[in-house]
């Protein structure tokens, strides 16, 4: 029995039609897969447990698909492969204030997931830019972070249990509902970042904290990357953590300038957007001390209109840029590179200078709160000597953050993209041994190699 008849006959719902099934060779990065047999729409974790028998018995790819909003290629289609899309496994399960959890499908949309405990007065932290459309399982897997990671953390810092199908469709539980615990190995971490190369996360146990509702945002205007970065370090040399703290580059704070109506005052090249929670009388004052010693042209308080607004255009400010591209065939490859806040004023010049070396049209944002840089390099994906200048820019860009104690890869997963700079992060720390480490799991866990193949590494 064929792979279409066995789900006929299981009743688990499918796409097999080319149009159905074409915009599953894209997702938010700039590759592009391969149409696969179908597109697979399960409604419970029997259900893919079932997919995955079949899968593993007959040699099919299998490519788990939360959001489709991978900026490196892990979501994409390949040829012969069956895609899992989760948008169906879309609950709130359970939830508990008192012990401070939610238990959630993997298919629940971020944004989603966080209107719901709002309304109960709690948050779920991880915040990545694509949250509206990106899920739970997908978030997961890419161990994404966002513009509240300065003050919470990543993805990572958030899971506490997770339900997951392997590849031979046996259905296993890791973690909890607790805060703690010291039983054996950290399956849980495992999965983490695995970008469905391990298993198919199907649902989550996900720690939760109370809303802070009193803070304040202000956009900070800067002339030099430097006097930026060291505000922000020296902020959080002080004891002080902000909520969020975003840069842009000149490119993108004319953007969120032209959205929000808010003039750039003259001479400023660079802008910081941070939220100072207000928990005692003088927080505000502290943070505000130390951004006036650092050479700002110009500081402004937003109100609930304005904060609103620019918060939004930041979280908007890739979609924005593809409004800048100035010629067919144009588009935008987002190098993601993460390095200690102590780092980021060197490492933001050294970045600087490569994007004059290189002559590329680049816009620099990111989460300088928690060392993050984006580069959006402007380049035509069907140029070869464009691609390669390209891709040899982010070579050098993912050096500065390895010279700078950091890594290739913050927030966005390694998918296809940047499988090269990940060995190269490996050899720099003289710690190939990992690759050998992960692959040998991979083989332990997927040993036909049938679950997101050639992402992460190739076997």
């Amino acid at each position: 029995m064929d792979l279409l008849q066995y789900l006929t006959v299981k009743n688990i719902d499918f796409l097999s039609k080319r149009e159905d099934v074409i915009p599953y060779i894209r997702d938010a990065s700039y590759f592009t897969g391969e149409l696969p047999i179908a597109v697979v729409l399960p409604k419970n974790e029997n259900e893919i447990s079932e997919i995955l028998t079949k899968c593993y018995e007959e040699n099919i790819k299998v490519v788990a698909r939360g959001g489709g909003t991978s900026l490196t290629g892990s979501s994409i289609s390949l040829k012969g492969s069956v895609v899992i899309s989760m948008l169906r496994l879309n609950r709130i399960l359970e939830f508990s204030g008192g012990d401070r959890y939610v238990h959630v499908q993997a298919g629940v949309r971020i944004d989603d997931l966080n209107s719901y405990l709002q309304s109960k007065g709690f948050l779920y932290p991880p915040d990545p830019a694509s949250s509206l459309a990106s899920t739970v399982g997908g978030t997961i897997s890419t161990n994404a972070g966002g513009l509240r990671g300065t003050y919470y953390g990543s993805t990572k810092e958030w899971i506490l249990g997770l339900g997951i199908v392997l590849a031979d469709g046996r259905i296993i539980r890791t973690g909890g509902k607790i805060l703690k615990r010291s039983a054996g190995y950290d399956l849980t971490s495992l999965f983490v970042g695995a970008e469905g190369t391990l298993g198919i996360i199907f649902d989550a146990y996900l720690k939760i904290v109370p809303r802070i509702e009193n803070f304040t945002r202000i956009m900070v205007f800067f002339r030099k990357a430097e006097d930026m970065g060291k505000a922000i370090y020296q902020i959080k040399e002080r004891g002080l953590n902000p909520l969020s703290a975003e840069f842009t580059d000149k490119i993108s704070m004319n953007i969120i300038s032209r959205i929000s109506g808010i003039p750039v005052p003259d001479g400023s090249e660079v802008l910081l957007i941070i939220d100072i929670p207000i928990l005692s009388g003088n927080e505000y004052e502290k943070f505000i001390q130390i951004i006036k010693n650092s050479n700002p042209t110009g500081i402004k308080s937003l109100n609930a209109e304005e904060s609103e607004v620019v918060y939004k255009a930041r979280k908007g400010l890739y979609s924005s840029l593809l409004n800048e591209r100035e010629r067919e065939g144009e588009y935008i490859i987002i190098g993601d590179v993460v390095v200690p806040s102590s780092e980021v004023p060197e490492a933001l010049n050294e970045t600087r200078d490569l994007i004059e070396k290189f002559g590329l049209k680049i816009s620099l944002f990111g989460h300088i709160g928690d060392g993050n840089i984006h580069a959006n390099v402007f380049t035509n994906i069907n140029s070869n000597e464009e691609m390669k200048k390209a891709e040899k820019f982010l070579e050098e860009f993912g050096d500065i953050a390895l010279r700078h104690n950091g890594s290739v890869s913050a927030e966005h997963g390694i998918g296809f993209e940047k499988k090269e700079l990940l060995i190269r992060e490996f050899i720099y720390k003289k710690s190939i041994v990992n690759m050998e480490i992960m692959k040998s799991i991979k083989k332990i866990l997927d040993p036909k190699n049938i679950l997101n193949p050639g992402k992460v590494f190739d076997l």
